[in-house]
């Protein structure tokens, strides 16, 4: 089968694509999936340039396509079944990158007839990312699903990024009023098509005077992308006992205004998708599933996640792509 491989850290140049990979059988608790689309994630560019490698690597944390074969303890009914891929590569050496995967039976999740793979494949880190982001509150829901967060306000910081995106749609199909903050008139029409009910433009607006205007007594959730720069927009326009949620993986430091942030109890929250509780992961995975079961995620231009296409054998063009910081989702067509 054909497959882009990696046997040493470096630029998008030590990606290989080799056609002669033998198909994976899948073992105990294991899954086959005949891959359709890989998505590209800043994780797979960051761990190809300076992660660890052991042996043949194939990136690919996300994707989408179909099982074809199951594993002892999988039930037969499986085969067959359209699935959406998550964590695929994460610490194991096969990810989505290639015409057939293995993976844990538990990170191939149902994907319905009426969604497409490109759909499937965008959804991964991404959205898992942002139902933790937005379900990490003291009091509030563990699952998101219809009316878990109404009454509640959700700030979403860059609304035009995937993350942004996933949380702008994950948080209004639970029934949150969304604001979210945006650089450019060209994003505020990305995170508007995304669903945001509210779109600041801090280049062009006063952002606190703005977000005050729509949530007087504060936002109960930000979902941050950027803490170091925003930290003082999000301490003046949180309500009491808000929660920051940030996911940011950047070398900055964060200097958190202290008194602001003790008088209105305001949490400072980590979120890395990959280190989420097992309990946690499942409840994300869970909700994602039944939003797409609502139709309610979409991709797209008119879903305010413009889509860019790569062959597998221009996988490390995609890297690039993702690296350079292209808007959207960029995606590798595995399967004609």
């Amino acid at each position: 089968m054909r497959a882009i491989t990696y046997t040493t850290t470096g630029g998008p140049d030590v990606l290989t694509l080799t056609g002669d990979r033998p198909v994976p059988e899948p073992g105990t608790g294991e899954v086959r999936v005949a891959v359709h689309v890989s998505g590209v994630n800043p994780t797979d560019w960051k761990q190809r340039q300076s992660g660890s490698v052991s042996g043949t690597q194939v990136p690919g944390q996300d994707g989408a396509g179909v099982i074809d074969a199951v594993g002892p303890g999988v039930p037969a009914e499986r085969v067959g079944e359209r699935v959406w891929l998550w964590e695929a590569a994460y610490q194991r050496a096969d990810g989505t990158a290639q015409e057939f995967t293995v993976l844990p039976s538990r990170q191939a999740s149902p994907l319905p007839g009426h969604a497409s793979f490109d759909l499937g494949a965008s959804l991964g880190i991404p959205f898992l990312t942002a139902h933790r982001a937005l379900t990490v509150a003291d009091g509030g829901p563990q699952r998101l699903a219809p009316g878990a967060l109404s009454g509640r306000t959700v700030l979403v910081a860059g609304g035009a990024g995937a993350v942004g995106n996933a949380a702008i749609q994950l948080a209004r199909w639970a029934g949150a009023t969304v604001v979210t903050t945006v650089s450019s008139p060209e994003k505020a029409a990305l995170a508007a098509a995304a669903g945001a009910h509210h779109v600041v433009d801090y280049r062009a607006q006063d952002a606190e005077t703005e977000i005050r205007g729509i949530a007087p007594d504060g936002v109960h959730l930000v979902v941050e992308v950027a803490p170091a720069a925003n930290a003082a927009l999000d301490v003046a326009v949180t309500a009491p006992d808000a929660v920051v949620a940030f996911y940011a993986d950047d070398a900055a430091t964060v200097a958190v205004p202290v008194r602001p942030s003790m008088s209105g109890n305001l949490r400072w929250q980590g979120v890395m998708v990959y280190r989420v509780p097992t309990a946690a992961k499942d409840h994300a995975v869970a909700a994602v599933t039944a939003a797409l079961a609502d139709d309610a995620l979409r991709v797209g231009e008119g879903a305010g996640l413009p889509l860019h296409h790569f062959p597998l054998d221009g996988t490390g063009a995609a890297h690039a792509a993702v690296e350079s910081g292209k808007v959207g989702k960029v995606l590798v067509t595995v399967a004609s």
